[in-house]
């Protein structure tokens, strides 16, 4: 676990061809529309010829929790791969307005700004919502979409995850011990209150150390207070028909079965891949599993 988190801190990261910084929105919406925030994105360079690929992380994480997949598939497939901070997560500016809507429009001025569409959208949990949201807004900007782990209607498990924020924010752990030690004191904290590890792995994406003490990179108390945007159906009007691919694990309750019907209607080309005992958190408790189906499903 602890070579897992200490790798995320970077000591030894591969070098591809890289760009990355906040680049200020370009796309201009009417003024009822949610006004863009600048992301902080990550690209990986490829090729011009083939739809690139987006990786939207979900709550409470940032766009490093992706980052052993995205270099993977740059290097396997030849495509630009851009991973992003949604807003009020990582180095992308906090705002009030927690909505898809928002988050929607943030990645279209984005993805102007960088000239990456039409793109293929993979986004785990909110990061799947966003994704969702996009392609029935803008269909034209995504050439396939992927929906890890979370369905635009309403599931039964979302309340619980904001019941991790008030445990996040007692954590108090000065700076002057190594990530190692921080992660191991943080670790047994959680355990009284989180007992998948995978999802204490990916909580442990969004501690940094800041001026002598470790904080989360995540705008706790807003999404606590806007919790209720998170937890509700998608309500956007659209379809979208490209190829899109529902990835869930076993006994999923952020896809259950009861929901194909409905999802169809919204996406008539989706289909539903179950990886057996993947938890919420697919990409890190089924990290191979979770490639081969992302491959399989560009090829």
């Amino acid at each position: 676990m602890w070579q897992w988190a200490q790798k995320l801190w970077g000591s030894s990261r591969r070098r591809l061809s890289l760009i990355q910084g906040v680049g200020p929105a370009m796309a201009t919406l009417r003024s009822s529309e949610p006004r863009p925030v600048p992301l902080s994105y990550r690209l990986l360079d490829g090729q011009d010829t083939l739809p690139p690929v987006v990786f939207l992380h979900g709550l409470f994480s940032n766009k490093n929790i992706f980052q052993a997949e995205a270099e993977a598939l740059a290097q396997q497939t030849g495509r630009k791969v851009l991973t992003v901070d949604a807003r009020n997560h990582g180095e992308s500016p906090h705002s009030p307005d927690c909505s898809y809507e928002a988050m929607s429009a943030d990645l279209q001025a984005l993805l102007s700004k960088l000239g990456l569409s039409p793109c293929v959208l993979i986004g785990h949990s909110m990061g799947g919502k966003t994704a969702m949201a996009l392609a029935l807004q803008k269909p034209e900007l995504v050439e396939r979409l992927v929906s890890v782990d979370i369905s635009p209607l309403v599931a039964t498990d979302m309340p619980k995850i904001f019941k991790i924020i008030p445990v996040m924010k007692a954590i108090n752990i000065l700076g002057d011990i190594s990530n190692s030690e921080a992660f191991e004191v943080v670790d047994e904290y959680l355990k009284l209150f989180v007992k998948d590890s995978s999802i204490r792995q990916y909580l442990f994406n969004s501690l940094v150390r800041v001026n002598g003490q470790y904080v989360w990179k995540v705008n706790a108390e807003n999404l606590w207070q806007q919790q209720n945007l998170f937890l509700d159906s998608l309500h956007i009007q659209g379809v979208y028909r490209g190829p899109t691919l529902f990835l869930r694990s076993t006994n999923s309750s952020f896809i259950p079965s009861s929901h194909y019907s409905k999802i169809k209607l919204l996406f008539p080309e989706a289909q539903f891949q179950t990886i057996p005992d993947a938890g919420h958190i697919i990409h890190i408790k089924k990290p191979q599993e979770f490639m081969n189906s992302i491959l399989s499903f560009l090829s």
